[in-house]
């Protein structure tokens, strides 16, 4: 199993949305709004003080055979070739545990 974190602009979600509903087999994803800066973005005001970004992250747990359908879904969505387009990142998963009924594995997802 794996897990995709994609870092998006907030304007490309609903774009990105609806082509993650086309692939097959995807249980579904998580939105969270957040605010963050990279080394291009980040303009330091004081010290103590920096300019965030508003953006969203997307974390979506799949097989690993359905990594590369659903990262080029997200990677053309997203795209625009402007600065600020996200990143995408994908991490191993060792295990999944559906609460309610304690089944285990890909399964669970």
């Amino acid at each position: 199993m794996k897990e995709i974190k994609a870092y998006i602009n907030k304007r490309k979600l609903d774009s990105v949305i609806r082509v993650l509903h086309k692939v097959g087999g995807l249980t579904g994803v998580s939105v969270i709004e957040n605010r963050g800066y990279g080394i291009g973005w980040a303009r330091a005001i004081a010290p103590e003080q920096t300019s965030f970004q508003v953006g969203v992250k997307l974390e979506v747990i799949c097989g690993d055979n359905m990594v590369e359908k659903v990262v080029e879904a997200i990677e053309k969505a997203a795209h625009t070739g402007l600065k600020g387009d996200g990143k995408i990142y994908v991490s191993n998963i060792e295990q999944a545990v559906r609460i309610s009924t304690g089944e285990r594995g890909e399964g669970a997802v």
